[in-house]
């Protein structure tokens, strides 16, 4: 166990206990905004279809069924504008986050291989590439990296913590640069369905692969827009070779999607309905955070899509945290996210409308 712990960061979010428990102490209760975890239902259809599937007395398959696999790559033709797109081009995955953190190790990475990812970001990033040993770096631009020994280049557009959407020149140059230097480029894209005064744009996008899915691989998650974050329904889409490379991995370590979850998968993915009604909720959520954060002194960065608020006081962010738990309301200091963000809180608007009326409140 020893061995294990040592090549790991410490957990972040143990560190964010005791101020847990100071905002619960508050007497109104606690406001917790710090994790972007869904709280709304899940939508009645995909309900039904999980009902519907829940006689699965035999074992799924790694690559989905052929009604999965129609919907994922349905979906990215008719949401990311990709073209072309097979079934050899798509896996479903049990869950975003267990793929970033395995994924350098499924591609067999190890030590002299180098991960790299933004400065700012999802601290499974790094996780994944300590787990399988490898090297890691931090970027702010990618294109500015050097390519000796660099096997996988993580992009994250909307940006989690920071909402920050790359263009579509931005994205475009990448991918240019990655190709050319033969470096495997896999895009989170979780929250691309998420854009409020920007329009994310996927790797995918014809404009941005020039047609081809060579070398790239976009990652996509039901949780946020679907509220399916208890489901661990996600999946990847791109590169043929590579995929077929993941699915026999895969396979050999049997990390199946369950058949109700499937099942569920394709209700969600062929109805834009419930995704626009949950939106206008987050929406609303977002405006009236956004108007009461501003008004109580702090500045607002980016934020331009996702489900956060990447806000400051200008000064260290555990005084922020602090400040803000006094006041019964919880968020995630910008340190979770890399040194860079050490003056930042993340502030997440997933939290129910009684409870965003409330922190408002307190925030007033």
């Amino acid at each position: 166990m020893g061995a294990v712990s040592s090549r790991l960061p410490v957990f972040p979010w143990d560190k964010l206990e005791p101020y847990k428990a100071t905002a619960a102490a508050h007497p109104g209760g606690i406001v917790d905004l710090s994790v972007g975890t869904p709280v709304d239902p899940v939508p009645e259809l995909v309900q039904k279809a999980l009902t519907a599937a829940s006689d699965s007395p035999g074992y799924p398959t790694v690559w989905g069924t052929p009604e999965l696999r129609d919907a994922i790559t349905g979906w990215c033709e008719r949401r990311l504008g990709a073209r072309g797109m097979t079934h050899q081009g798509v896996l479903p995955v049990v869950g975003s986050k267990e793929l970033v953190a395995w994924l350098p190790t499924q591609l067999g990475l190890g030590p002299g291989d180098t991960v790299a990812y933004p400065r700012l970001a999802y601290p499974t990033y790094e996780v994944g590439a300590r787990l399988a040993r490898a090297e890691y770096v931090a970027y702010d631009d990618p294109t500015e990296l050097d390519p000796a020994g660099l096997k996988l280049l993580w992009l994250n557009s909307p940006s989690n913590p920071t909402g920050r959407v790359l263009s579509k020149d931005e994205l475009t140059r990448t991918v240019a640069w990655a190709r050319a230097h033969g470096v495997l480029l896999i895009s989170d894209e979780c929250y691309l369905e998420l854009g409020w005064e920007a329009e994310p744009v996927s790797v995918l996008h014809p404009d941005v692969c020039g047609g081809s899915h060579e070398g790239i691989v976009a990652v996509h998650s039901l949780s946020k827009r679907s509220n399916l974050a208890g489901y661990r329904a996600a999946f990847l889409a791109g590169d043929p070779a590579v995929l077929g490379e993941l699915l026999q991995i895969r396979k050999h370590g049997g990390m199946m999607t369950p058949a109700p979850v499937q099942a569920a998968t394709i209700a969600a993915l062929g109805d834009d309905t419930h995704v626009t009604e949950q939106r206008a909720r987050y929406a609303a959520r977002r405006t009236a955070l956004r108007e009461a954060l501003l008004g109580h002194g702090f500045r607002i960065e980016h934020s331009e899509a996702s489900l956060y608020l990447w806000a400051t006081r200008d000064e260290d962010c555990w005084s922020t945290v602090a400040h803000l738990a006094e006041r019964g309301i919880l968020v995630a200091p910008g340190d979770f996210y890399g040194p860079a963000g050490d003056r930042f809180v993340r502030v997440a608007f997933t939290a129910t409308d009684e409870r965003v009326s409330e922190a408002v409140r307190r925030l007033g």
